[in-house]
């Protein structure tokens, strides 16, 4: 009987590919923090890990090499974020202690995830090896 990676690890991989993609954003937030003008973005991570539900329940496999790849094109709920303080006079949106605090919050998220997975594979192991 053939293992399913997708029926074991459900969501939580597409999960962990939005979780480094918030990262990335909240990341250049930061580097952009002095930036004259710049918008602060953002990330609706529920909206993206429905969307991602979603493709994987469609079931849709890719079937030539010069398709795109949906599990990977997950750039839904990706945005400007609506800025909580007021304009600096530079235009710039970006409030670093908050940005600071989500990107905390994301990476303990994201743990999370690695060491759900990790007992997930661990508990593969532990079924292919006979429990010992």
């Amino acid at each position: 009987m053939a293992i399913s990676f997708d029926k074991a690890f459900g969501i939580h991989p597409q999960g962990m590919m939005l979780r480094a993609k918030r990262a990335e954003i909240i990341a250049s937030n930061i580097a952009n923090a002095d930036t004259p003008g710049y918008t602060a973005k953002g990330m609706n991570f529920q909206d993206a890990l429905a969307s991602a539900a979603k493709n994987q329940q469609a079931g849709m496999a890719r079937t030539h090499e010069k398709h795109f790849d949906i599990r990977t094109e997950m750039t839904a709920g990706e945005g400007f974020r609506v800025p909580d303080q007021p304009d600096t006079g530079d235009g710039n949106t970006v409030n670093v202690q908050v940005e600071r605090n989500l990107y905390l919050e994301n990476t303990l998220q994201y743990q999370a995830s690695v060491q759900f997975l990790d007992s997930k594979v661990k508990g593969l192991k532990k079924a292919l090896s006979g429990g010992q």
